[in-house]
């Protein structure tokens, strides 16, 4: 499933994949989980940092508009028990790949999650980008800058798994996504 947003945007929001009764369902990433799902728990954090002109995404037609920001997926479809294998990330490394080279403005990637960071720093190994080493240790709220410019912060996944036992709050996801804002100002 593609990603979606302003083609223009400086902020890349990298996700795992799409989930099987929300984005796999609609054809939009992110998108039809229900009320209180990942979806409108991401939205609700980018409508507060000024990425999205509403704090819900339920279906295709909502209205929904994302501002200075795409969110893409590291996986295109949905993965049984939501774990991608890594052939799974191999065959869909060269979708984010375009979709990435397609958005000339991006100077902040958002990894929601551990394996999406993960996808977004082969990403960015493939594109010739100096990292510093050993990688830095995923962290909800780490966010570096590299020689390149380019910034990564780093959130934990909305699902509502780490939702609903309180291990990302939307105070949390808030900071996070006001982090990639005053960094895509530069």
């Amino acid at each position: 499933m593609p990603g979606f947003g302003d083609p223009n945007a400086r902020v890349l929001v990298v996700g795992l994949a799409p989930a099987a009764h929300g984005g796999n369902r609609t054809g939009r990433v992110f998108t039809g989980d229900g009320a209180g799902g990942s979806g409108d728990f991401l939205m609700a954090a980018m409508h507060a940092a000024g990425f999205a002109n509403q704090p819900t995404s339920r279906h295709p037609g909502d209205g929904l508009q994302l501002l200075d920001a795409f969110i893409a997926a590291a996986v295109r479809c949905a993965p049984p028990d939501n774990k991608p294998t890594p052939e799974e990330f191999a065959r869909c490394a060269s979708h984010l790949s375009a979709e990435w080279d397609a958005l000339p403005s991006v100077r902040v990637v958002v990894a929601l999650g551990k394996l999406a960071y993960d996808a977004c720093w082969k990403e960015l190994a493939a594109r010739g980008e100096r990292l510093p080493r050993p990688k830095p240790v995923f962290g909800h709220g780490i966010s570096l800058t590299l020689a390149s410019g380019t910034s990564v912060v780093c959130a934990y996944h909305p699902s509502r798994q780490n939702t609903h036992t309180g291990k990302l709050t939307a105070p949390m996801l808030a900071a996070a996504f006001a982090t990639a804002q005053r960094l895509a100002r530069g």
